[in-house]
């Protein structure tokens, strides 16, 4: 018993002193960086499947970039059907090129073929910015990401979108997205040399050269996690950076439970290499490390209660940096342990989904791997 209830104080004081420091929230693209004696080519690279609602305002903000190198934007529409390439093309600036998108081949995620005939389109620049059709960037975006990528001579320099965070579910469970996603990934430790590799989907420059030593996009077909797995196949590649940036945001809206449940089932199964033992792992993880403090601090007595509420303000406290970053209450911190819940039912139902042939499910196309 006594074993059972400094496990999750252990846990905690190994997270918050050992774990990459993933928890404060250091890695931001604030500081200024040297501009490159030259400006290197850049084309952007979008995949679109259906983003009517939010493609004027990202394509806009790209075509917008004050960069002072030449720059295109090559949107791929992935078999929209709501008139989403047409509303690129309306935009008309000289910089956009919009591709229609061939018919999925097999082994291939919907995203990555996209992405795979943007690149084909853009004809070997020096980099590629692989972003998606749901984030606006400030104008200054490009210009800092090359800046940084040139000073520190990377192969990939990713930025993790601040994503919308306006409705009572995104405000409870967004800020949550970000640090649990730092939790796995610490930038800190994916910025060193040596070591794990990830990225953020929503803002990637990449050097085309080096992903082409690596095998290209195709390299990671069949990848649903796919920014992690490009993260990863670039590491192999040179140094890489990942940071948190007011410069990109996500203008998708999540009004409901429902869809942030949603967002996080689609790809939380692939996380566990669709292995049952690891989600049974995983289950139990979640509930000793969140729940069992809360537990013992509301029900326990003497040591033991004692034991829980000190474990449970650790909690809280971890979550305080991601907290001020997306300007949200510290009591928010509180609730981890709750927010924690949310997410292993999500889990769960991401194998639920796996097991009945919806695995990776997005805008009617179920992605996930089968057969395992």
């Amino acid at each position: 018993m006594t074993l059972l209830v400094l496990l999750p104080l252990a846990i905690w004081l190994y997270l918050l002193l050992a774990h990459g420091q993933f928890w404060r929230a250091r890695e931001r693209d604030t500081a200024p960086l040297p501009a490159p004696a030259t400006w290197p080519s850049v084309v952007a690279v979008v995949p679109a499947r259906d983003e009517a609602d939010v493609v004027a305002r990202s394509i806009g903000s790209l075509a917008a970039q004050a960069y002072p190198g030449e720059f295109r934007i090559v949107l791929v529409d992935d078999s929209s059907t709501d008139g989403t390439g047409d509303i690129a093309r309306a935009i008309g600036s000289p910089r956009v090129t919009v591709v229609d998108g061939t018919p999925l081949p097999p082994g291939w995620t919907g995203k990555l073929w996209a992405v795979e005939q943007g690149i084909a389109a853009a004809q070997a620049p020096h980099y590629l910015w692989l972003t998606d059709g749901d984030i606006a960037h400030a104008p200054d975006t490009l210009a800092s990401l090359v800046s940084r990528a040139e000073a520190g001579n990377l192969v990939l320099t990713s930025l993790m979108a601040k994503l919308r965070c306006d409705t009572l579910a995104e405000r409870a469970l967004v800020p949550a997205f970000v640090f649990f996603f730092q939790l796995l990934y610490p930038f800190a430790r994916v910025n060193r040399p040596t070591g794990i590799g990830a990225a953020a989907g929503g803002c990637m420059l990449i050097r085309a050269d080096a992903l082409a030593a690596a095998g290209g996009i195709g390299a990671v077909r069949d990848a649903l996690i796919d920014d992690c797995a490009v993260g990863a196949l670039m590491k192999r590649q040179g140094r890489i950076w990942l940071g948190l940036t007011d410069r990109s945001v996500s203008i998708r809206r999540y009004d409901g439970w429902s869809p942030v449940a949603a967002m996080i089932a689609r790809s939380a199964y692939a996380q566990l290499r669709y292995s049952p033992l690891l989600l049974a792992g995983t289950t139990l993880g979640l509930a000793v490390t969140y729940l069992l403090a809360p537990t013992l601090a509301v029900f326990g007595r003497g040591t033991a209660q004692a034991i829980g509420l000190a474990t449970w303000a650790l909690i809280a406290l971890s979550f305080q940096p991601m907290l001020r970053f997306y300007r949200r209450s510290p009591s928010w911190g509180i609730a981890l342990p709750v927010i924690a819940a949310f997410y292993g039912g999500c889990t769960l139902l991401s194998a639920w989904q796996h097991k009945r042939g919806r695995g990776g499910m997005w805008k009617g196309r179920a992605q996930a791997a089968t057969g395992r």
